[in-house]
């Protein structure tokens, strides 16, 4: 039956995977987070009771557990579950979480606010985006980082996103890889993922 335990497919007796007690550990604490959020909205609304502002409530607590989502790591044993499988049902809780926030924000403000909140993320976004390629981020301190060339060509999408509407998914940065390069033909890895998460940001809030 449901114990309210999400099962995931594991990898090889040999081979390495997420442990399963913290897996299932965080997704049981995620689920109960976004149904009582869920509950909080709609307790406010059945009640008559949206002037007492139980949206706000909600969608701030649906971003924070969307940023523990997205920062969440797990130690890797034997026999654990796919990281695939994991990541992939992190992603959709993510972004589950997101459409909650969403729903809420807009219920209480509408969609012209939810769209300006967007617009000022994205706005802080496009600076970095005109500078030319292989000035967009410093170089790493020491060694090497990411591939500068195939990070601009990642930035590149989202110029084009930006400016006439090519299509580009969350899941799209989310699954991109760089390889490394040396010092002198690369970004520093840390600023290169956290520009990227904003940007995942922007487009689940949208999506």
């Amino acid at each position: 039956g449901d114990d309210g335990v999400t099962q995931f497919p594991r990898v090889g007796a040999l081979a390495r995977g997420y442990d399963v007690e913290q897996v299932d550990e965080f997704f049981v604490r995620a689920r109960v987070a976004y149904e009582s959020s869920d509950s909080a909205a709609s307790a406010g609304q059945n009640s008559g009771e949206a002037a007492a502002n139980p949206a706000p409530v909600a969608a701030e607590g649906a971003a924070l557990v969307s940023q523990d989502v997205r920062e969440v790591a797990f130690d890797l044993v034997r026999h654990g579950y796919s990281p695939t499988a994991v990541d992939a049902a992190l992603d959709r809780l993510e972004a589950a979480f997101v459409a909650a926030a969403r729903a809420d924000f807009i219920a209480e403000n509408g969609q012209s606010a939810w769209m300006e909140t967007v617009v000022k993320r994205a706005t802080t976004l496009y600076e970095r985006l005109t500078r030319p390629e292989g000035e967009r981020f410093a170089p790493p301190v020491r060694g090497r980082g990411y591939d500068a060339a195939q990070v601009d060509a990642l930035l590149g999408r989202v110029v084009d996103y930006f400016d006439d509407g090519k299509a580009l998914r969350a899941a799209e940065i989310r699954t991109t890889s760089f390889a490394t390069a040396p010092r002198s033909h690369a970004y520093a890895e840390g600023a290169v993922d956290a520009y990227l998460d904003r940007v995942v940001d922007v487009l689940l809030a949208v999506e």
